[in-house]
């Protein structure tokens, strides 16, 4: 891929910008210890963390029934949004968002939350202003195809070589690699260092300050 400008910054939602991995996984366990099935370790329910719910709970939890599935989500809902209004951003996220935006940088987000869990999230934020756009994965092809970058980088008129996609899973690293993105790694959310390695990425990093240094230094913004 020939060298581009950046010009859109697409972030993911849960365990990039928020600190919300252990709530779904607790959520996730809960809700199989409620039906009776087996619950899945936190690694394994932390690795679908970035799918589409459905596609998630199959390969987090297989000894799901089909028709145990509506329960199930209904199940992990309630428990999820027990711990839904404690969440908060990562520490530094807001002042990078902030100087991002104040230096005229388009911002977007690509989530595995459902439109209604994106919107009441951005509500409970008050980030709704922050982001040019953005697409959750009940909208239309999940991670890691690249339906939501794609669609994203045409919502706002440049190509996906111009778009730099910052994840905390291989599903958002692999979605920016099948859209023809750019893509930074984030260590502290859901899957490890050595996961995020397999894919192609600019950098991995490993803390907020170090997320904030690469993406100024790639668009030129002054720290």
């Amino acid at each position: 891929m020939s060298e581009m400008s950046t010009r859109l910054v697409v972030f993911d939602w849960d365990g990039t910008l928020v600190d919300s991995t252990s709530a779904i996984v607790v959520a996730m366990q809960n809700a199989a210890a409620d039906l009776g099935i087996v619950v899945p370790s936190r690694e394994r329910a932390a690795h679908v963390i970035g799918l589409g719910l459905h596609d998630a709970l199959r390969l987090a939890v297989p000894s799901l029934g089909p028709g145990q599935m509506p329960e199930f989500v209904a199940r992990y809902r309630h428990h999820y949004l027990v711990r839904d209004g404690q969440l908060s951003p990562f520490e530094g996220i807001e002042p990078m968002l902030d100087a991002l935006q104040a230096a005229g940088v388009w911002l977007a987000v690509a989530t595995g939350k459902s439109r209604a869990g994106l919107d009441r999230a951005l509500t409970q934020f008050d980030w709704k202003r922050r982001f040019v756009a953005t697409r959750c994965a009940d909208e239309g092809e999940p991670k890691p195809h690249p339906w939501m970058l794609n669609d994203l980088c045409e919502e706002v008129g440049i190509l996906p070589g111009e778009a730099l996609m910052v994840g905390d899973t291989t599903h958002d690293l692999g979605m920016a690699r099948s859209a023809g993105s750019l893509a930074i790694g984030v260590t502290y959310g859901a899957h490890p260092r050595e996961e995020l390695a397999l894919e192609p990425a600019l950098a991995l990093v490993d803390d907020v300050d170090s997320l904030r240094r690469q993406l100024f230094d790639r668009l030129g913004v002054s720290h």
